[in-house]
């Protein structure tokens, strides 16, 4: 079978995308896991964190269903919503569309470049919800956590918890805990088997540079540790506004291994919080690849054809290690 792709990236997080919907193709979930598993290997000739499948939708514009690099199934990715939304926006002709993910519907918006001739999208990342249930995760009989120490976890870390629906577990640290190997001993334990989070859960060590200013390390469940993901940056800013380093309807700046996003969080009359992510969708090339979806490891790449816009992408991700080298990693 010859499938149709294109490599894209958000703040660095890539992805397979593969338009199920225009191409008429039609994947079992048994395949859709297996090409995730196959095509994502980083030792192929493509490689990614996860796959985007373009699927259509009766409730919205388009739908998306996004499959990690272990074949897992995702219920949201912001950083994929972005590349997702431009793709299906340069499709219709449209700045702005609705995108059905497995949650909720949400939007997605053509928005002003984040960095010169870097394509920037606006995606709402919702619902938000922090009972332990919904992640889920397990601690004592818990119902919610908000920044409170685990001995579980660690002695002296405290996490809070939110999903968004993605499951995350963030903690605002400072620059010891940031380079120890704490994230990835807690992040490793509970994403293997494990009574506290027994689905997995993405973890996410916070510093905060400056008002406005933040750095997001984050352990993707499926994938380990990204360059960026788009859940954990939105709910690591809004948890920093709940604890007051940042503040509510301000735009915050958000850097990461991958680049930079900005973000800012909204509280609804009804009390509950949305959180929009603003940041570049970037094409990398397009290829085909043959494929025999009984033995997908055994694919072949057919064409590839380069796009031209990483290069100024590069650009801003070497303003941001600067910054980094200055302010985080001194």
């Amino acid at each position: 079978m010859e499938i149709k792709l294109l490599k894209c990236h958000g703040s660095g997080n890539d992805f397979l995308l593969i338009d199920e919907w225009a191409n008429g193709y039609s994947f079992s979930e048994k395949d859709r896991s297996s090409l995730a598993v196959a095509l994502c290997n980083r030792k192929s000739s493509l490689g990614a964190d996860g796959i985007l499948f373009v699927m259509e939708s009766e409730q919205a514009d388009a739908k998306m269903r996004i499959f990690n690099s272990d074949g897992s199934e995702a219920s949201m990715c912001g950083n994929g919503l972005r590349c997702l939304g431009r793709y299906v926006c340069e499709l219709l002709h449209k700045d702005e569309i609705t995108v059905e993910t497995m949650k909720a519907i949400l939007k997605v918006t053509k928005e002003e470049e984040l960095f010169v001739e870097v394509p920037t999208y606006r995606v709402e990342i919702s619902p938000v919800l922090f009972e332990l249930s919904s992640l889920p995760m397990n601690i004592d009989g818990k119902v919610t956590l908000f920044n409170e120490v685990v001995p579980e976890l660690s002695e002296s870390i405290a996490f809070s918890a939110a999903a968004v629906p993605n499951p995350h577990l963030i903690a605002v640290v400072d620059k010891q805990q940031l380079v120890s190997y704490e994230q990835k001993y807690i992040a490793e334990k509970l994403n293997s088997l494990n009574p506290i989070c027994p689905d997995g859960v993405n973890v996410s060590f916070v510093y905060p540079i400056e008002t406005g200013k933040i750095y997001v390390r984050t352990f993707e469940r499926g994938v380990g540790f990204t360059n960026a993901c788009g859940t954990a940056m939105s709910a690591s800013s809004l948890m920093t506004c709940l604890l007051e380093f940042n503040e509510f309807e301000k735009t915050i700046d958000v850097f990461n291994n991958g680049g930079k996003v900005r973000c800012a969080s909204h509280q609804k009359e009804d009390g509950s919080y949305w959180i929009d992510l603003i940041g570049n969708a970037t094409y990398l090339f397009d290829a085909t690849v043959e494929v025999d979806l009984n033995e997908p490891a055994a694919f072949t790449l057919a064409s590839r054809q380069e796009r031209e816009e990483q290069e100024q992408y590069e650009k801003l991700g070497d303003e941001v290690r600067q910054l980094l080298q200055k302010t985080v990693f001194t």
